[in-house]
């Protein structure tokens, strides 16, 4: 069953890099759906598989680039750390008094991946937009000369951060598309390498702190985590080298819409 895993996270790994969709909401209905995994399991285990294959990322985005506006991944993080604690907090406290969070889980699973097929639909016109603004090259960008709501940037900054912050802990699904989407929306002028890298910077110590939790609740498979690594690593480097070749307008709506079915699965069941 292990080489299963691995066979599983290569293939996300691969539309991963191909699309840049999530691993979240590609990997946690798989393990649920395809592997029968309790969706506690699937989210707490996906949740650290994030950060560690996220980190990667982040090295080539900062240490390569320098796209990370380490200004919007603090407000964010300003939000989305505080209330990932209390959503485990009260995940705990539900467990401690003998109360099933399956179904919140479940339900919020469901709802995370009905937003993320909506902000994939939505990601390219915010694209479009954004580039008849004529974004701000990388070396003059910052939080305050492209952002959209100027005196307000910063608490909408931080209530974006919150409520990504809860639907990831419950979900592990958002930091992805979601938080892409979010960025797109509140700073309209950035470029989209310095989007995708504050969202990959954010994304880390969000799945992490969230990860580590589950851990200690008992919501993580780490079998399967490592059977999980072994594949999706070099899913991703192939995906990404394949990305070029394969037309993404074409598969990202694809994509998005067995996200949308799956999500209303969720939802219904």
């Amino acid at each position: 069953m292990s080489l299963a895993y691995t066979i599983s996270g290569f293939a996300v790994g691969l539309l991963v890099g191909i699309t840049g969709v999530g691993g979240g909401s590609l990997m946690t209905p798989l393990l649920v759906f395809l592997f029968g995994f309790n969706p506690a399991v699937a989210v707490g285990t996906d949740l650290l598989f994030a950060a560690i294959t996220k980190t990667g990322g982040v090295w080539v985005h900062h240490g390569k680039h320098g796209s990370v506006d380490w200004r919007i991944v603090r407000w964010m993080a300003l939000g989305s750390i505080p209330f990932a604690l209390i959503t485990l907090f009260v995940l705990k406290h539900f467990m401690a008094i003998g109360k099933e969070t399956t179904g919140v889980i479940t339900f919020t699973l469901g709802i995370a991946l009905i937003l993320t097929a909506v902000a994939l639909f939505v990601r390219s016109f915010l694209l479009n937009r954004a580039s008849k603004l004529k974004p701000i090259d990388d070396q003059h960008s910052n939080a305050s000369n492209t952002a959209r709501f100027k005196h307000f940037q910063i608490p909408a900054t931080v209530l974006i951060g919150a409520i990504l912050g809860v639907l990831v802990t419950l979900s592990s699904v958002g930091a992805g598309a979601l938080g892409t989407v979010a960025l797109l929306f509140l700073y309209p002028k950035m470029t989209t390498l310095k989007i995708v890298g504050t969202d990959l910077a954010h994304a880390i110590p969000l799945t992490a702190v969230a990860g580590i939790g589950h851990l200690s609740l008992g919501n993580v498979d780490l079998i399967l985590l490592g059977s999980l690594l072994i594949g999706s690593l070099p899913g991703i480097w192939l995906g990404s080298h394949l990305s070029a070749k394969i037309p993404e307008r074409f598969l990202r709506p694809v994509l998005a819409s067995i996200l949308l079915l799956i999500g209303l699965k969720f939802v219904l069941q």
